[in-house]
């Protein structure tokens, strides 16, 4: 299986295949991440288009990026990915560079694996060497995920009742 992230300037030239995706997500009624991929209601395109990334981020906010995972052989959108350009205070507790998402019918295949490695990739072009990633401690796929790209856990934090695990992985410089 081959992957390619998929840049959000690009995503109209793949409405249709977002779109199923959105909505096979939508259907399962779990919550979507990354944040960024559900920001905006994807039915109204443009909208939903404008919404993906921070190039001019309100106070409390960051830049960001938002991909798009392609699985080449297939043509289908397979998750996504956004990388916050730095951290502030509210992401270096509970956030960190990057959020990522498999759609539901294509997961516990490795592709979360290998999008959080082109994630990774990005980050580095960007300049990121250390990279906080963060999840869930219930959610064990994504704590596999990310340990399997070298993600070593720092602590964890409770935030909103929730406790979350935070890992620091380490990018090599480009």
């Amino acid at each position: 299986m081959t992957l390619r992230l998929i840049p959000a300037d690009d995503a109209p030239l793949y409405r249709a295949q977002i779109t199923d995706m959105m909505e096979e997500w939508l259907a399962t009624g779990e919550k979507i991440v990354p944040y960024a991929i559900r920001r905006n209601d994807v039915h109204d395109f443009d909208v939903y288009c404008a919404g993906l990334e921070l190039k001019d981020p309100p106070p409390g906010h960051v830049e960001d990026s938002t991909f798009f995972c392609l699985e080449e052989e297939s043509g289908q959108i397979v998750g996504a990915a956004n990388i916050r350009h730095r951290l502030n205070d509210a992401l270096l507790l509970n956030g960190g560079h990057v959020g990522d998402g498999v759609r539901p019918s294509r997961r516990r295949e490795g592709i979360g694996t290998r999008l959080v490695a082109l994630a990774l990739e990005e980050c580095r072009k960007l300049g990121i060497e250390r990279v906080l990633m963060v999840c869930d401690k219930e959610n064990v796929a994504s704590r596999r995920t990310i340990e399997k790209n070298g993600g070593v856990l720092e602590n964890e934090v409770v935030v909103d009742g929730v406790v979350e695990q935070r890992f620091w992985l380490h990018v090599r410089p480009a």
